[in-house]
């Protein structure tokens, strides 16, 4: 890429009104960013979704000026960049509609036939979530995965020092230009997460930094991995966004189960039980949904738990199970000749006391 089409883009990025989605709409229908300002605006009028609206700013020189001091600060910094189209920008992410039409990266990030997961959850995360979240990339690091999250306080730092702890690569997803780091106090890890991974952003370094940057970031963490693993979230919270985003992408999310007392496991628990996540009580749960296979003959160790009690509606779904090896959750509703809410209200416990797990396409199975 060219200096110039890169300050095209830069200046495609800096318009009001113009988000990617737009971007790409353009930069698609005149073939170049450089293209864009070089077309007559009652042309670009004419495409399909493009209004007065959009393109009153379109012209005004400010963008270029502006595009100027961001490519300075790529330059003397020595940034990356990726373009949406570039054979290097993220595969994953090329596929998301609202991807970045630019990102900007440090490090030294790797994605190139890699099992790619997020993971995220609350700022406020419970001494029992730290336990679970570092058990997981343990047991899962196996399988070399890279480990996405948001750089912030609880869940995500989390999971990343974790990753560093087992060789495995991190990816922290930031929510403002790379001439900064929030929080602060993380300072000191960045050096180890640009030796064994790197950062990505698509803020410039002239951003404000906003609240609602956290809530735009978080379409790269989904967007990025094949699954979105939430530890633990209240109610409300960033990363509820990012699973419904990940489920708007059509990937794989998994949500950590908790009780119902707990104000830090609301959140997981209702993406379970509005079907929004895949109930996740053990690491062995990642590779069977997302069919990892190990390049060794190794086997992880599944945790299965001896001499369970079962009450009677949980022994007959139990036993037609191991009979059935599988089924939906409607046909065992009716074989089982039980209600539909009563057999999902069954197989939650039976979930939750680790002895049957869930299958895409509503398929369940003793484990």
């Amino acid at each position: 890429m060219t200096e110039n089409q890169l300050l095209s883009i830069l200046a495609l990025q800096h318009i009001p009104n113009i988000g990617d989605i737009t971007a790409k709409k353009l930069i698609n229908h005149c073939g170049s960013a450089e293209a864009i300002f070089k077309e007559k605006k009652q042309n670009l009028l004419k495409i399909d979704g493009i209004g007065s609206v959009v393109m009153r700013d379109v012209f005004n020189k400010q963008h270029f000026t502006a595009a100027e001091e961001e490519l300075r600060f790529i330059k003397e910094n020595n940034i990356a960049y990726l373009y949406f189209t570039d054979s290097n920008y993220p595969e994953r992410l090329k596929h998301c509609i609202d991807s970045p039409i630019l990102l900007f990266q440090t490090g030294n990030i790797n994605l190139k036939n890699k099992r790619i997961i997020s993971i995220v959850g609350t700022r406020k995360i419970t001494s029992s979530g730290v336990d679970f979240c570092k058990r997981l990339v343990e047991e899962l690091a196996v399988f070399n995965p890279v480990i996405v999250s948001g750089f912030a306080y609880g869940t995500d730092i989390t999971a990343q020092k974790a990753a560093l702890k087992h060789n495995l690569q991190t990816i922290g997803c930031l929510a403002h230009g790379l001439n900064q780091i929030y929080p602060k106090t993380h300072k000191k890890y960045v050096a180890d997460i640009e030796k064994h991974g790197g950062f990505f952003t698509d803020f410039w370094s002239s951003d404000p930094f906003d609240r609602n940057n956290f809530l735009k970031r978080n379409r790269i963490i989904a967007g990025l991995s094949e699954a979105t693993i939430v530890i633990e979230s209240a109610e409300k919270g960033g990363s509820l966004v990012t699973a419904d985003i990940a489920n708007s992408y059509n990937r794989d999310v998994f949500a950590v189960p908790g009780r119902t007392t707990d104000t830090q496991s609301v959140g997981c628990n209702n993406l379970i039980k509005f079907q929004k996540a895949h109930l996740l009580s053990n690491s062995v749960d990642i590779p069977y949904m997302l069919n990892w296979e190990l390049e060794t003959k190794e086997k992880p160790t599944i945790q299965k738990q001896l001499f369970v009690e079962l009450i009677d509606e949980e022994k007959i779904i139990y036993n037609y199970l191991k009979t059935e090896e599988k089924q939906q959750l409607d046909i065992i509703a009716l074989d089982c000749n039980m209600p539909i809410f009563k057999v999902a209200s069954v197989l939650l416990n039976l979930e939750l006391k680790g002895v049957v797990r869930p299958l895409p396409g509503k398929y369940f199975e003793v484990i």
